[in-house]
């Protein structure tokens, strides 16, 4: 689950999001595309391309919604809080500051939106979610 500690990732961050986007496919193909879509802010044809195996842009609150839907997960605010939590902890446990993940990001984030994003005092999607834990589970000892 994308909330959960990493200390360790894939070869990739498109690896990381391939293996997220597994566990979310799993909740559509249990639930099906209708009951994310009526439970969810995920509109149909986006849990749609999610089930045919596409690569949909989800917001982290998105993806934590519909990770929400299996049963025994915690609620998606929860898991968001829980995710980006990790990430400052991983960042302690990496010795990184924002400057270094902004540094080794494969994405265009400066320190400062990398910094407000891990806060969630701004948006992000899973797509920046996963290249921000990549460098940081990536780089911890």
């Amino acid at each position: 689950m994308f909330y959960e500690q990493r200390t360790t990732v894939p070869d990739s961050p498109a690896d990381l999001r391939a293996e997220y986007e597994d566990d979310l496919r799993d909740v559509v193909t249990q639930h099906g595309v209708d009951a994310v879509a009526a439970e969810t802010d995920v509109d149909r044809e986006t849990a749609e391309a999610l089930l045919g195996g596409e690569s949909p842009g989800l917001t982290l609150p998105e993806a934590a919604q519909i990770q929400s839907i299996k049963e025994g997960e915690p609620e998606p605010d929860e898991m968001v809080e829980i995710a980006c939590e990790h990430l400052l902890l991983g960042m302690t446990t990496a010795v990184l500051d924002v400057d270094a993940i902004e540094g080794d990001l494969a994405i265009d984030m400066d320190a400062k939106e990398i910094q407000q994003k891990i806060e969630r005092r701004a948006p992000m999607s899973l797509e920046e979610f996963v290249h921000v834990q990549y460098v940081i589970a990536d780089g911890a000892p």
